[in-house]
């Protein structure tokens, strides 16, 4: 928990230096050393690239229709909402849809899981055995199995079969446990299957085999190589676009700007729908002339409390004192939603991406906010999943839904389902 916390405050600090503000001397210099290590980061980035292109490393296919979803930067494009829209759509349209994910900073195994996880696919064997005439295993050979499976690449863990979420969200991470939940099986669309494993590889063959896959969303799968996508969509936030147009760590670009041009479609996060994205447009097409750009919004769509389905209307904020808390990568977006619906912020506090309440930060929270006249409390939804249950003082702690809307571009966003389909 200390090393966390540890790595949590230097994330914030570093987040800081990159973001201008220098106070001291020795601001100044980490600057210069992160710089420094961004030219490195480049170059890194660009022999990988090089290796799959002249395929020194390979690249999988694995037969099923593979969409990869991903952007440029770190965080903060609004990824999730457009894999959710991009999921219901295609079942909607009959797809049997499987997301795959990493699962970012989702607990590991512990040995007791790897333990029962042998035992299973043991048992599983067993009954196999047993059906062809084999008979029963004895204690050693069912021993001596056990140890094996447990040596062998364990499956990957399913967040949701779409029917049934399985997991908790600290098993699955945040993101791939709301997707699981908001995509389970309704009356007029099938479920989502949603799939954790690092080797997304891995992941795919599982979810063709098990679930009968045969269209793959790969979550967050830009920079993932390994994998060979049909199509490319490529994220970016149209309010902050490229950060300081530098890598890792001395910027927020995962890989050079140029790179976009691998993209086959682009959406443009956090749009207004005016004219005043021109200017970007008109970078983007000098690098990318090809792809068609789609425009799009995070539109709020109601408050949910966090610990039941009760729903509120949005106006329930006009007029109210509110506390936000959020541990996303771009804390301001979600607090000027809360503002242009109409609420006065007396509190907030902000953690890092994909940060993991303790119970003692939100008691305190709640606490402090109730102290500043709070009315309400108020988180994102990808947050809503790492707060743990807590005493409110009766006041209301909800979340604020979201969901994507295409304000510019539909036809091209018809267009890239229906290719899909088609196949």
């Amino acid at each position: 928990m200390a090393v966390r916390d540890a790595l949590e405050r230097l994330e914030q600090y570093t987040v800081r230096i990159i973001n201008g503000r220098q106070e001291t001397a020795y601001d100044r210099a980490y600057r210069v050393f992160l710089f420094a290590l961004s030219h490195l980061y480049r170059y890194a980035v660009d022999i990988r690239l090089s290796m799959y292109k002249h395929s020194l490393l390979k690249r999988i296919n694995l037969g099923s229709f593979v969409v990869s979803v991903g952007n440029l930067t770190v965080g903060g494009t609004g990824k999730t909402p457009v894999v959710e829209l991009l999921a219901r759509t295609l079942a909607e349209r009959g797809r049997n849809v499987a997301i795959l994910s990493r699962g970012y900073r989702s607990k590991p195994r512990t040995w007791k899981e790897k333990l029962a996880d042998a035992k299973a696919k043991v048992a599983r064997q067993e009954e196999d055995d047993i059906s062809c005439g084999v008979g029963k295993y004895s204690w050693s050979k069912r021993f001596i199995k056990t140890v094996m499976a447990m040596r062998e690449r364990m499956d990957p863990r399913v967040v949701s079969d779409g029917r049934n979420v399985r997991l908790a969200s600290h098993e699955a991470g945040d993101e791939p446990y709301m997707l699981a939940r908001n995509l389970l099986e309704t009356p007029e669309r099938k479920g989502v299957t949603v799939v954790v494993d690092k080797d997304r590889v891995h992941g795919g063959r599982f979810a063709i085999t098990h679930f009968g896959a045969d269209t793959l969303l790969l979550d967050d799968g830009f920079q993932y190589m390994p994998l060979r996508p049909r199509i490319n969509i490529v994220l970016v936030d149209s309010t902050n676009p490229f950060h300081n147009h530098e890598t890792l760590p001395g910027g927020l670009l995962r890989e050079p700007i140029e790179h976009i041009k691998q993209a086959d479609y682009i959406f443009l996060t956090k749009s207004k729908g005016s004219e005043s994205l021109r200017h970007l447009k008109g970078f983007l097409r000098r690098h990318n002339m090809r792809s068609p750009i789609i425009e799009c919004n995070h539109e709020p769509c109601h408050l949910q409390s966090l610990w039941s389905a009760e729903k509120m209307p949005l106006s329930s904020l006009q007029g109210k004192k509110v506390a936000a808390i959020c541990g996303i990568a771009v804390p301001e977006s979600f607090e000027n939603y809360l503002e242009k619906l109409g609420a006065t912020i007396v509190y907030h506090e902000c953690y890092v991406d994909h940060h993991r309440y303790k119970e003692s930060e939100i008691e305190s929270f709640c606490r402090k906010a109730m102290e500043k006249g709070a009315e309400m409390f108020v988180t994102t939804e990808k947050d809503a999943v790492r707060i743990p249950k807590v005493e409110t003082g009766g006041l209301p702690f909800t979340f604020l839904r979201v969901e994507i809307k295409i304000l510019k571009g539909a036809p091209y966003f018809h267009d890239c389902i229906r290719n899909i389909c088609m196949r």
